[in-house]
């Protein structure tokens, strides 16, 4: 029987007393604060939720109202979240890096009116805004750093809350118990707002029912046990986030990991050595790329040393993902490599007690996906979307594959339409936009079948495989199929390129803009001494550029030939979600990434060697400034065919 069907655990504030009375001794949570590990047992995580709405039930919050929490991962945020629930109110994380605009209109369309922040920067964020924020009320800040000297009358601090709901509660005892009773699973939970690839970010409004049954689903599949290690570093207002600190957590009583700050979370990560780990693609290019700088830095004897395992490893890795048996020596090579590079790689990844770690959000490029399976890393995909709370698909572990998604969750059934588009139905399926019912007619079909938007088919296993967003996948002039996702991935394998988009539909060939990795071309730069001052003046140099065409020729060598990309350019800065460029989940809005480079597209098609580019940059403080300059295009010849395409 699931959860959701008994009304004693049918919501996640239930969820949390349920947990405290029978654990309450157990770590519920962990935040890392001034280089210690601070641990809330479940009774603890129940005493917070329960004083803190208590606190907001005293200062006039009620059953429908929307509270925001604004920061990085801390537990107070997550409880705050919790307590709103438990009075019948809805949660609504917002990005803590998102500019003014962004959090104004995030902010007004749900109607917020309390403001949970994490710390004086955010603080000093919203109250720019207050006056823009009609329904506001209230901002409560949690770490009181900075915090001594403002006076105004909506700011209070959360012991503040805390301490005003321990009063309420003696006056009240029984109070708190009764508005949880009152929750249902239908009740809205959350609203997570989409990433905006195509425009203003919706609503999607997360039922207690939704959360609940896709957590029970992945715990499952993936047999996650009461007190498993997760890392919560992730954006809060990311829906994985919330599915695995929040769903996942509370269902399987699994203890949520706070770090301490952004810049710790690799070494937090390792002296944690958590059993599970959820990472976008943008993470796991990042640690590629930190081993591959690690190693270019070493001796030459550990550099070949690096080299030849890894090659093994791999080797061996798509020997098994083809059903074919190692040999003895391949055998003794990864035992002989376990000691020497793959147990010491794991363990500076943080890695070595993981028994899964999975990758979500967008595609991760096959050859990364392989390079850590080949470590003895249990990399998985997840598949899923923010209107079916964060999941639709997973692989099991004994069927982990680069090409597919898995197959659908428990209770979730997936269908592919006559256009291709992939369709589910299940309880993870959302309860519609908020505000916006036209659009959830638009999304959602009359008998239940939501839309994603994902192109996509099954193979002969009854694996999901996802080609692209369907309104992303193309052709070429001759017909050929063009999937631009697929390409960059290939292309952001390079440990030199931090972001590609490609360009192709309806087009003779396929080019390409890129980003360049500052750091490590910076590195590369350094060693050979050429000297720069900017990331301009960096992407600029003829030498850089001719390191770029390099590696994209390598990822040309595993592409048919009318997938190469044929010409390409550097882009003088990187695309930055700050210029709606890309989403706060780092995918690029292709629509207006499209409109704004327009004439670098007109110039890549029309033979031209250059191109003129204004872009509109966005400062921190919202303020905006143009900037032009001539960008060189770069052409390619078609790399011969290798023996297989990853």
């Amino acid at each position: 029987m699931s959860l959701v069907d008994s009304p004693k655990t049918d919501t996640l504030p239930k969820l949390v007393a349920r947990n405290a009375a029978a654990d309450p001794g157990g770590a519920g949570m962990r935040e890392k604060t001034r280089g210690v590990w601070q641990t809330y047992t479940w009774a603890d995580y129940q005493d917070h939720v329960r004083d803190f709405a208590h606190g907001m039930a005293s200062m006039g919050f009620k059953r429908g109202d929307k509270l925001s929490v604004v920061g990085d991962n801390r537990p107070q945020l997550y409880f705050a979240q919790v307590s709103a629930q438990a009075l019948g109110g809805v949660s609504v994380p917002v990005y803590q890096d998102s500019i003014a605009s962004e959090l104004v209109y995030v902010l007004n369309h749900a109607e917020t009116s309390v403001i949970v922040a994490e710390d004086q920067e955010q603080v000093d964020k919203a109250l720019s805004l207050k006056d823009q924020l009609p329904r506001l009320r209230s901002i409560v800040f949690d770490d009181p750093r900075g915090m001594w000297a403002y006076d105004d009358p909506i700011l209070c601090s959360f012991e503040s809350v805390m301490e005003a709901g321990r009063a309420f509660g003696k006056a009240n005892p029984d109070f708190y118990a009764k508005e949880v009773a009152k929750g249902a699973a239908g009740d809205t939970a959350m609203i997570a707002y989409t990433s905006g690839t195509t425009g203003a970010p919706k609503g999607a409004m997360l039922s207690h029912r939704n959360m609940i049954a896709t957590a029970e689903a992945f715990v499952e599949v993936n047999e996650i046990k009461p007190g498993d290690d997760w890392l919560s570093y992730l954006p809060m207002a990311w829906v994985g986030d919330a599915a695995f600190s929040l769903g996942m957590a509370l269902v399987a009583k699994a203890t949520a990991n706070c770090p301490e700050n952004p810049e710790t979370v690799q070494r937090d990560l390792r002296e944690l050595g958590p059993d599970a780990v959820l990472a976008p693609p943008r993470i796991w290019e990042n640690m590629l790329t930190t081993m591959q700088v690690k190693t270019d830095d070493a001796s030459p004897l550990k550099r070949r040393t690096f080299e030849h395992f890894r090659a093994l490893a791999e080797r061996c890795e798509l020997k098994r993902s083809d059903g074919n048996a190692l040999s003895i020596v391949e055998r003794l090579g990864l035992a002989v490599g376990q000691i020497l590079v793959y147990g010491p790689v794991r363990d500076q990844l943080g890695l070595r007690n993981a028994r899964w770690c999975y990758t979500g959000g967008a595609p991760l490029g096959p050859d990364t996906y392989r390079f850590f399976r080949s470590f003895g890393i249990n990399l998985k995909q997840i598949y899923g979307a923010t209107e079916a709370t964060a999941m639709i698909a997973c692989q099991a572990d004994a069927e982990a594959n680069p090409n597919t998604v898995g197959r659908p969750i428990p209770r979730v059934e997936v269908k592919i339409d006559d256009r291709g588009e992939v369709m589910l139905k299940g309880p993870n399926v959302f309860k519609g936009y908020f505000k916006q019912e036209e659009v959830t007619r638009d999304t959602v079909t009359p008998d239940g079948w939501l839309k994603t938007g994902d192109a996509g088919f099954f193979d002969k296993q009854g694996h999901l495989v996802i080609i692209d967003r369907a309104k992303d996948v193309g052709k070429l002039t001759d017909g050929s199929a063009f999937a631009p996702q697929f390409i960059e991935n290939k292309l952001k394998f390079s440990p030199f390129i931090r972001e590609a988009v490609a360009f192709g539909d309806q087009r003779p060939f396929v080019a390409a803009m890129i980003a360049i990795d500052m750091q490590t071309v910076g590195t590369w730069a350094e060693k050979r001494g050429i000297a720069y001052t900017s990331f301009m003046d960096l992407s600029r140099k003829g030498e850089v550029a001719t390191l770029i065409g390099e590696e994209i020729a390598k990822a040309n060598a595993t592409l048919p030939d009318m997938q190469q990309a044929k010409r390409y350019l550097l882009l003088n800065k990187e695309l930055e979600a700050d210029d709606a460029e890309m989403t706060r989940t780092r995918k690029v809005r292709r629509k207006f990434v499209a409109e704004k480079y327009a004439n670098v597209i007109d110039a890549f098609y029309g033979g031209e060697n250059s191109a003129e580019v204004t872009v509109e940059i966005t400062f921190e403080d919202g303020r905006k400034s143009p900037m032009t300059s001539i960008i060189a295009i770069h052409d390619l010849v078609s790399a011969p065919p290798v023996r297989r395409a990853a």
